[in-house]
């Protein structure tokens, strides 16, 4: 990894990472603060020239090549994609092939991309084409080889330092073996020097060739052996963290088989498949695309989208989603989206989004890297000018220590360590099927001291069911009134009626004479006698609401049921509670966020009566029922000067004022929903209400990483300093300092990848 200096200030002409953020949070360059931004469709950069950079790693590289265009007329935006290494420029031509060669002179070598709609998160990443990191086979031989002639060199120094023939070969394969591994370096870092910027390269490339300078030609040749062969090893390691995401888009198949107008199936390719084509997927295959069921009864794992791995259930009409896996049946499936455009696409695009965006600590990192290297280089010129003089040091010895210091001064673990393990935190947030889009989002869900949470479809099912019946009139035949019940409710399209319908087990007899009543209910008759199925309003209009019958009325209501009464001439016969249930894992959820030292308090539109009912089932000791938008708005204003930072979890439509105010907005069960993936800073993509808790607990456990990870590489810099200066410290033991703090921050930040989410 190449390090410098951060990014520049957000007000740069050419940033732009498409989110348009008001308020909430302290940011950094790159980091824009809370906003609903849209999740982008996977293509989202298609129209824009798109440039493949090979050497661009990390944040440090885009802020070399930000200042390389920067000044240029005509640039509307940058949109830079790390995990993809990509540029894309919003400029007319003129100014990209300016800004391209003013790149180039930085030391890069921008590529174009043909086809960005192709171009997306399945791109091959390995780099045996890329010669800054050539880590292929061929890689690989000339580093072996350049590490093996460094030992050579090194053994004709120790056994024959004093012989000419041998110092002289000694010297020739350092030489060879300095140029096998780090031409790429010195390519870079001469650049570097020139534009005076002190990145890693520049600093190995003056500490290499101060060395051999010197007289320390076997420990240069050792250094930029180690330095190389680390530096693909960490590569390699870092990619792994970049390439978490891209396993669930490998799960789409490239193929479908399409139906064909004379009803023949045909394999085509993905890409080529047209909206609202056929497609065919048997037992045990993968769904090509996104779209909907249209012939067939089966189950699908839709782990891949949503991270539930017990398979549901599809019949026709149901959604269906690319990468998920057909369990039982053949289906056959009407496509909705384009390949490329596909709920798992987006969700990939999303996430590479907001890996592109720093999270509070990586800025605090980048910032202390822009003073801490030149810091370092400077102290290491002063050490080299000063040492005779105040330690009674040789000029070579001082001259020595002062290279020492350059290779530990590198920046790399240290800047690394921010970036890799916000990565890890977004992918493994994503393989549960929680999209969060960016990592101030990841890092600040710790913070969270309240939660707002919506009624209807988050605590609740969304949907009314009948949750109890019972004769009003004893005397009645409880088989008929059921009958009779489910009858007048079948004929209703209303959703009490639907639930009641749906909840009776009976047979329902034949109804004549149906007719609605506005507001009130339904009548109709049976077998030549007339029955109303209504509400409360409906039987005291008819005088049939009796005290005892009022009381029961009552009793109902204060549990937040809706009371359908079903009535004869003769009077009430029965009653029927429906309701809209809390989902099973809803207690759960709630009892896990109270664990974690977060307050939950219920928002609702509904009445108050219903909202307590709920809230007291589910284990909330807040409810706020009634509430238009506005009050939900003034809800989360009054929870985040109480409590602190406040999450508002909803359906990200009804809620998108409240979502918009909280420090961190949630959207629920949002598998295939455009409109509440855009209203929201984290989106789960089912509706298991547990995720919420999943997300702190990864939260803290990602800023445990990251901080372990500073102080890890600080504490190994800081030891190696003093040895340098006052020990027997030599070059390549800097190198394996450096680099072997690289390697642990990376292989820290990897484990969140299998951080243990749930409780």
């Amino acid at each position: 990894m190449n390090a410098t200096h951060p990014a520049p200030d957000a007000g740069h002409a050419t940033h732009d990472h498409g989110h348009d953020h008001q308020h909430g949070h302290a940011h950094d360059a790159c980091c824009a603060p809370k906003s609903p931004s849209p999740l982008p469709a996977a293509g989202a950069d298609a129209g824009l020239a798109r440039f493949r950079i090979s050497a661009m790693d990390c944040a440090v590289e885009e802020a070399e090549i930000r200042r390389a265009v920067q000044g240029i007329a005509g640039i509307q935006a940058l949109r830079f994609n790390l995990g993809q290494r990509t540029l894309a420029f919003d400029a007319p031509a003129a100014a990209i092939e300016q800004a391209l060669q003013a790149i180039r002179k930085s030391g890069f070598d921008p590529q174009p991309v043909a086809d960005a709609a192709h171009a997306g998160p399945a791109e091959p990443r390995g780099h045996a084409h890329d010669h800054e990191h050539d880590h292929g086979d061929a890689g690989l031989r000339r580093l072996g080889l350049a590490l093996g002639l460094a030992i050579g060199a090194e053994l004709l120094h120790f056994f024959a330092p004093d012989l000419p023939l041998w110092r002289g070969a000694g010297l020739l394969l350092a030489a060879i073996a300095i140029w096998a591994a780090g031409w790429g370096v010195y390519k870079k870092g001469l650049v570097s020097l020139r534009h005076g910027r002190l990145n890693i390269n520049a600093l190995m490339t003056v500490a290499v060739s101060g060395a051999f300078v010197i007289g320390q030609w076997p420990e240069a040749a050792m250094v930029m052996a180690l330095y190389a062969i680390a530096e693909a090893i960490e590569a390699k390691a870092v990619d792994r963290a970049r390439n978490a995401i891209q396993g669930l888009l490998a799960m789409a198949p490239d193929v479908a088989a399409v139906r064909q107008a004379d009803g023949t199936w045909r394999d085509l390719p993905v890409a080529d498949v047209p909206l609202q084509a056929i497609v065919r997927v048997r037992p045990g295959e993968r769904v090509p695309m996104d779209g909907t069921v249209e012939e067939g009864n089966s189950s699908i794992d839709q782990s891949p989208v949503t991270g539930e791995s017990i398979p549901l259930d599809k019949a026709p009409g149901d959604p269906v989603f690319a990468g998920t896996i057909n369990a039982s049946g053949t289906l056959q499936v009407r496509v909705t989206a384009a390949a490329s455009n596909s709920t798992l696409a987006r969700i990939i695009h999303a996430v590479e989004e907001a890996q592109a965006t720093r999270a509070p600590t990586q800025g605090f990192v980048d910032r202390f890297a822009a003073v801490y290297t030149p810091g370092v280089f400077v102290f290491a010129l002063a050490v080299a000018v000063l040492g005779p003089w105040l330690f009674d040091w040789t000029w070579l010895q001082s001259l020595y220590k002062a290279l020492v210091l350059l290779v530990i001064a590198c920046p790399c673990a240290l800047v690394i360590s921010t970036p890799v393990s916000v990565v890890s935190g977004l992918a493994a947030a994503a393989r549960r099927g929680i999209l969060i889009k960016g990592g101030v989002y990841l890092e600040d869900a710790r913070k969270l001291k309240a939660i707002a949470l919506d009624k209807t479809g988050t605590i609740t099912e969304g949907k009314p069911r009948l949750v109890h019946w019972a004769l009003v009139d004893t005397g009645a035949d409880r088989a008929r009134v059921e009958r009779l019940g489910a009858a007048l409710a079948g004929q209703s399209d209303h959703p009490v009626s639907r639930a009641i319908a749906q909840g009776l087990d009976a047979t329902a007899l034949h109804v004549t004479g149906f007719q609605a009543l506005a507001g009130r209910g339904t009548q109709g008759q049976v077998d030549g006698a007339a029955y109303w199925l209504g509400n409360r309003r409906l039987v005291e209009e008819r005088g049939q609401c009796t005290p005892a019958l009022q009381a029961r009325l009552q009793e109902h209501e204060q549990a937040g049921r809706t009371v359908t009464l079903l009535a004869s001439d003769a009077g009430v016969l029965a009653l029927f509670a429906v309701a809209d249930t809390i989902k099973p894992s809803s207690r759960e959820a709630i009892a896990a966020l109270q664990a974690l030292g977060i307050t939950p308090v219920m928002l609702t539109g509904d009445n108050q009566a219903t909202a307590s009912a709920i809230a007291q089932q589910a284990g909330i000791a807040e409810a706020r029922g009634n509430l238009l938008p506005q009050d939900k708005l003034d809800a989360i204003k009054a929870l985040q000067q109480q409590h602190g930072p406040t999450a508002m979890t909803g359906d990200g439509i009804n809620d998108a004022p409240a979502l918009a105010q909280a420090d961190i907005g949630i959207a629920m069960g949002a598998a295939g929903t455009d409109t509440a993936m855009e209203a929201a800073d984290v989106v789960v993509m089912n509706d298991d209400l547990r995720r919420i808790a999943e997300t702190v607990r990864l939260s803290r456990a990602t800023h445990r990483v990251l901080w372990q990870n500073i102080t890890l590489a600080l504490g190994i810099k800081a030891v190696f300093l003093v040895l340098a200066l006052f020990g027997d410290a030599t070059m390549w033991m800097a190198v394996f300092a450096d680099m072997g703090a690289s390697l642990l921050v990376v292989g820290n930040g990897l484990r969140l990848l299998r951080v243990r989410m749930q409780g």
